[in-house]
């Protein structure tokens, strides 16, 4: 069965950089072609923060635009998400979701704090 597995998660301080990546689990030939990163905070529901198409079309959700960039690696079979000058309302867990089948990973936690 094939699972997303996210990466690149952790503690960073107010205005630092992160960038996460999910990928299929090894084992599958599963090809991320298109998906998106959502987040959950704590006690709020999970939002969608960035989507990317097959095609490389992407979309952001609310106030996520200007400090979020998604990407996909083709070689390395990753989706990935860049968040610059990182805030505490960053702070919740990050999810990857695959939009082809709908698979989802279990998320990585991005906590900003000084």
């Amino acid at each position: 069965q094939v699972r997303l597995v996210e990466s690149g998660g952790g503690l960073v301080q107010p205005g630092g950089s992160l960038t996460l990546s999910c990928t299929a689990s090894p084992g599958t030939d599963f090809m991320l072609t298109t998906g998106a990163w959502y987040r959950q905070a704590p006690g709020q529901t999970r939002k969608l923060v960035a989507g990317i198409t097959e095609s490389g079309k992407t979309t952001f959700g609310d106030s996520a635009k200007v400090r979020f960039t998604i990407s996909r690696d083709s070689a390395k079979n990753t989706l990935n998400l860049q968040i610059d000058n990182l805030r505490p309302e960053d702070t919740a867990v990050y999810f990857c979701q695959d939009w082809s089948v709908g698979y989802w990973g279990q998320g990585t936690q991005v906590t900003v704090s000084s």
